[in-house]
């Protein structure tokens, strides 16, 4: 319990810290190049496309990429082109370039945005963020001020419209972002790939995004390759909006089971030791080899940490607002994560844009059969 007690405060006070300093402006005139990969018209694309025009920023560009011409999110993209005509952007039907056998579909959009790049520093950018004016600029002076090779943010999970969306900001805010901030910190790379800001030179000679091609959990692997390279990695202070959206509880399932399968095969040893982190896990033990006034204190002091963690990430990344939600989830989440970290050594396919694949060590994707329908 004291290591998990420990994890909790840690990760929530480097959290804290990354957050507390004001966002800082850019002191050079650096041209950046956002590369956003796009699939599918989510009901918040629009919006969260808009905050990426309406950066404060003095030069940039903006790439979308859709790997189809018939995907709706290219009529999106265009409507928002169109309304903000002086911001240099460029739709692209990454299908026509390079990356076409990139098995992992993000990293194979990117690959095929990559070559339209007109400056040297790109941003990678999910469709789902939406960033505050500041965020570019902050970015961009995180990286002088820290020396840094790559910058990545903190993430905040947001927009939960229903049961399912409501668990994924909870688990977001309270166990992902700062199990990402507190390593990353001290140069272990944890990185989210929401928001990575890197120099295309400098990852050419990492191996390049061709590296990651086909592994499912490439921003782990490339936060690897920057740390194994001895290079320096940085958390800038702008907090980004993960925008959830709608999502059914068998769909929040989905995804944690993906991930889970995904940090079973990165780090076994880390994996088991997640279980430690789960109150029901810990209650179960407690029950089971303490006497009862030990098992009683240890499952209440579980379940107050379960509180502090995801009621204090929630607080550090959103704010008081809306601070009944994880708390009111917190039950039925963490008994469908348990689920999910227990079904994920089990997990040998993935069911994604109609497409089987299998996974393998390191999250290494194999082509299996094709599939009829769209996986998570």
């Amino acid at each position: 319990m004291a290591l998990v007690t420990a994890w909790v405060v840690l990760a929530l006070g480097s959290m804290a810290n990354a957050t507390r300093r004001r966002a800082q402006r850019a002191t050079s005139n650096t041209k950046v190049t956002i590369l956003k990969p796009l699939a599918g018209a989510d009901p918040s694309l629009e919006d969260n496309l808009t905050s990426f025009f309406e950066q404060d920023y003095p030069d940039f560009e903006i790439l979308l990429g859709v790997e189809s011409a018939n995907d709706p999110a290219g009529c999106i993209a265009e409507r928002v082109r169109r309304r903000y005509p002086n911001v240099r952007s460029r739709l692209v039907v990454t299908s026509r370039s390079s990356g076409r056998d990139a098995k992992n579909p993000k990293v194979r959009n990117l690959l095929g945005l990559l070559p339209f790049a007109s400056h040297d520093l790109c941003l990678i950018s999910d469709s789902n963020v939406r960033a505050p004016r500041d965020y570019l600029a902050d970015l961009v002076a995180t990286r002088l001020r820290e020396g840094a090779a790559l910058v990545t943010s903190l993430v905040a999970g947001t927009g939960e419209g229903d049961l399912g969306s409501a668990a994924d900001c909870a688990q977001l805010n309270g166990f992902c972002t700062p199990g990402s901030c507190l390593p990353t910190s001290f140069g272990n790379a944890a990185i989210i790939g929401k928001s990575i800001l890197f120099s295309h030179t400098e990852l050419d000679g990492l191996g390049g995004l061709a590296k990651v091609a086909d592994v499912l959990a490439e921003d782990f692997v490339l936060g690897k390759m920057y740390e194994h390279a001895g290079l320096r990695l940085a958390v800038a202070h702008v907090v980004i909006e993960n925008v959830a959206g709608r999502l059914s509880l068998a769909s929040f399932f989905a995804r944690q089971r993906r991930w889970a399968a995904l940090r079973w095969r990165l780090a076994p040893a880390a994996f088991v030791l997640e279980g430690l982190t789960s109150p029901l896990v810990l209650m179960v033990l407690a029950l089971l080899f303490g006497n009862s006034g030990m098992a009683t204190w240890g499952v209440a002091w579980m379940v107050s940490l379960a509180l502090v963690r995801d009621l204090g990430g929630w607080l550090v990344l959103r704010g008081p607002r809306r601070l009944w939600v994880p708390l009111l989830i917190l039950p039925l989440k963490d008994v469908l994560v348990l689920a999910a970290w227990a079904a994920a050594p089990f997990t040998r396919t993935l069911s994604w844009r109609g497409r089987s694949l299998r996974l393998g060590a390191g999250t290494i994707l194999y082509e299996s059969a094709r599939v009829g329908s769209h996986g998570h």
